[in-house]
């Protein structure tokens, strides 16, 4: 049975393109023209409306804020979406939320999904039950993923090989090692720290020494290996506390010590570290 219908085809056919990261934006070329070229497919099979909704190109689809996503839930609504193209139905949301509410959508306004590997309409109850287990399939693989790399994660930091941000002071070498900075001057201001803070048994005696004293301390701007050290005047919390509280320049090595708590306020998802 031919499951599109002229129905459809009087609609739009929406071409949904997604890659989860810049990197993959940037070097996944091929990944591109293939969901690309899902538009011409379209017109191969009858639509003469085609739009390609792009947006969330770089953007991770596991629950993130995607406008190109919510643009196509929005067209869906309005019923005016015949079919919606993708390489991967299953590909279109990597959560059980979205990707249910992708398929209700189209099921209320008869709208088919289409992939490499068939045609979809979420009306029938076989292409529905096959669209969720490929839906389910999708989520576990998401997770088994994340469930590899927290484990690599931890397996690293067992061994105190495990640095998300050298602190300043100090710098990566190879064999994924860290050493003391070579400059002799941001050497000589983090001891004066340490010096002056033994002597003065206060953390608030040596903040406001610091800015009796107009001395400038060193500390990190920009990111990854673009980041560089810029000279600024003492601040309580972002640099004289976290420099005193930071276990590394004890000579200790410390992991996990704080937290994300994920909380729901209005609605959206927000990440609070402790």
């Amino acid at each position: 049975m031919n499951k599109i219908r002229a129905e459809h085809l009087a609609r739009r056919a929406c071409i949904y393109i997604r890659q989860s990261t810049p990197e993959q934006v940037q070097h996944n070329l091929e990944s591109q023209r293939r969901q690309y070229g899902l538009a011409d497919r379209a017109r191969a099979l009858g639509w003469i409306e085609v739009e390609v909704i792009d947006e969330d190109l770089g953007h991770s689809g596991s629950g993130t804020h995607r406008r190109g996503f919510e643009r196509l839930l929005g067209l869906l609504c309005d019923g005016v979406v015949g079919a919606v193209f993708s390489i991967d139905a299953s590909r279109l949301a990597r959560n059980g939320r979205d990707w249910h509410t992708l398929l209700e959508f189209c099921s209320l306004v008869g709208a088919l999904l289409i992939d490499a590997d068939g045609i979809y309409d979420p009306t029938h109850i076989n292409d529905r039950l096959l669209l969720g287990m490929k839906g389910t399939i999708s989520e576990m693989e998401l997770a088994n993923f994340r469930q590899r790399a927290r484990a690599a994660i931890e397996q690293k930091a067992q061994r105190g090989e495990l640095y998300t941000q050298v602190p300043v002071g100090y710098v990566r070498v190879p064999g994924n090692r860290i050493e003391k900075e070579p400059d002799e001057r941001v050497r000589a201001a983090l001891d004066l720290v340490f010096r002056k803070f033994a002597e003065l048994g206060s953390v608030r005696q040596l903040y406001f020494w610091l800015q009796r004293q107009d001395i400038s301390l060193p500390s990190f701007r920009g990111a990854g290996d673009a980041r560089y050290i810029v000279w600024k005047l003492a601040r309580y919390h972002h640099v004289v506390l976290s420099l005193l509280k930071n276990p590394i320049y004890a000579g200790a090595y410390a992991y996990g010590h704080s937290k994300a708590i994920v909380r729901i306020e209005q609605g959206r998802k927000r990440i609070v570290r402790t």
